[in-house]
């Protein structure tokens, strides 16, 4: 494959960080692309969007845009009324509409059992407003969160998890992106996050191109090779 003229711009969610995208990013950068694995605030949804949008309007060239998990939401906003993004991916991800958030469809559809594995640590924003961060408990992250990624790796994720605020997850979407962009989706089958029902949903209310993998909610961790291929092919198809 010839060096590629797309830039990908990957935005991680919560419980993760940038090196969440390590395999993803060393396959496309095989393949010649220009590869940014964005840091994800985790503290709003709009600014963690507004930070993201800036950081994709100062890229030359076009964008391919992707999402996991809650970076699916932050996506969806970022990339609204930015002309250079030529596609969205969604990897096990929110893909919210209008006065959507994360915490409602998480609830939309049985399945998520996330809830019961958090840790809330009180913390004050810089506005002075109470809120909490948000940390999947140790001991159940394996399971909850990458249970088909050997446990010596998930205990080194579990100590390094970036926490997001509730006010974040609560936070509704002030725009739906996918509604003109067109949009990829990577379904992790067996999520225990985001139930496979609602990524599904979310997926054919886009109009999505869509493929199903059998993956834990940290697919970009034990699929790299799927979601690096999801990516190729919508920058192969936008190009």
């Amino acid at each position: 494959m010839s060096e590629q003229s797309q830039t990908v711009v990957l935005v991680h969610g919560a419980f993760a960080d940038s090196s969440s995208w390590n395999g993803v990013v060393d396959r496309l950068q095989t393949h010649g692309y220009n590869v940014i694995a964005a840091s994800n605030p985790l503290r709003g949804l709009a600014g963690d969007a507004e930070y993201v949008r800036q950081l994709v309007a100062s890229v030359d060239g076009p964008v391919v845009l992707v999402g996991h998990s809650y970076g699916g939401a932050v996506i969806t906003n970022a990339a609204t009324g930015l002309d250079n993004v030529k596609a969205l991916v969604y990897v096990a991800a929110f893909m919210p509409d209008e006065g959507e958030s994360a915490l409602t469809l998480s609830e939309k559809f049985p399945g998520s059992t996330l809830g019961a594995a958090l840790r809330p640590v009180p913390i004050v924003l810089p506005d002075g407003s109470q809120a909490a961060d948000l940390y999947i408990e140790k001991d159940k992250f394996h399971g909850q969160f990458a249970a088909d990624v050997p446990e010596e790796t998930t205990a080194v994720m579990a100590a390094t998890q970036r926490p997001v605020t509730n006010v974040a997850l609560e936070e509704a979407a002030a725009a739906a992106a996918w509604k003109a962009i067109p949009s990829w989706v990577l379904v992790a089958t067996e999520d225990q996050n985001i139930p496979p029902q609602a990524q599904t949903f979310m997926a054919e209310r886009a109009k999505a191109t869509v493929v199903n993998v059998t993956a834990s909610h940290a697919a970009s961790v034990s699929c790299p090779g799927d979601v690096a291929r999801l990516i190729n092919e919508a920058a192969k198809a936008t190009a």
